[in-house]
């Protein structure tokens, strides 16, 4: 098992990298494989943070301030390994089906940051005046939601084929693909789990509440399996 554990994957081929391809797969693995999956789980199931009274306790910060550290270190090691990988010049970072896959979920992540800093205000009981793209969920903010939650599925996905593409040309040891497919499953688990009891709580009623007069309440939740708070409880 150990001596299986520690071979290559294809054994017809040799494991040998380098240091700048070694540090560059370390970095986006530490991203893509377990920070950027670890952000958007608790940013889906943890609207409501563990011990909190909802609906008399509103916004918790919890899953707002997990999400942007684990998606704003990911991005800081994902930059990290674009430079290490470009001043590389071996062979084994050529142009191929690992290279075109990652500048695709490099594009992504682009897509992400700005959708981020283009989101609009918040708006509501914090601001003098309540108005706010997120509070009256305005054209802007609508189309950030669904481009910011589409973009993000997609990268992950994609994100974990290029991953997988990667160990493979660069000849990786069976533990370390075993090991992410592990994680990754754990990960699917604990959300089948979540997402039947009902985890997977609408962003606007865990900030502002479950009120019907509010302007976001009047809307359909945005997001596959995102539910209203008055449907699980």
């Amino acid at each position: 098992m150990w001596e299986w554990l520690l071979a290559s994957m294809d054994t017809d081929r040799p494991h040998e990298v380098g240091f700048a391809l070694s540090w560059h797969a370390r970095s986006m693995v530490a991203a893509w494989g377990v920070l950027v999956p670890l952000g958007i789980f608790i940013a889906r199931y943890f609207k409501i943070a563990p011990g909190q009274d909802y609906p008399k306790r509103l916004d918790s910060h919890f899953w707002w301030n997990t999400h942007r550290i684990c998606q704003y270190t990911a991005c800081a090691l994902m930059a990290a390994g674009v430079w290490l990988i470009l001043s590389d010049r071996s062979p084994d970072t050529l142009p191929g089906p690992h290279w075109w896959l990652g500048w695709c979920v490099l594009s992504l992540a682009v897509v992400q940051l700005l959708g981020g800093l283009l989101r609009g205000t918040k708006g509501g009981p914090t601001s003098p005046e309540m108005r706010g793209d997120h509070f009256d969920m305005t054209p802007r903010r609508l189309a950030f939601e669904y481009v910011h939650k589409a973009a993000g599925y997609v990268a992950l996905a994609l994100a974990m084929v290029t991953i997988m593409s990667g160990l493979w040309q660069a000849n990786g040891p069976n533990w370390m693909w075993l090991t992410l497919v592990l994680w990754w499953s754990a990960l699917a688990v604990a959300a089948i789990i979540l997402q039947r009891r009902g985890m997977a709580l609408d962003t606007y009623q865990a900030i502002w509440g479950p009120d019907p007069k509010l302007p976001g309440n009047r809307r359909k939740p945005i997001g596959l399996g995102v539910r209203r708070w008055q449907e699980h409880r």
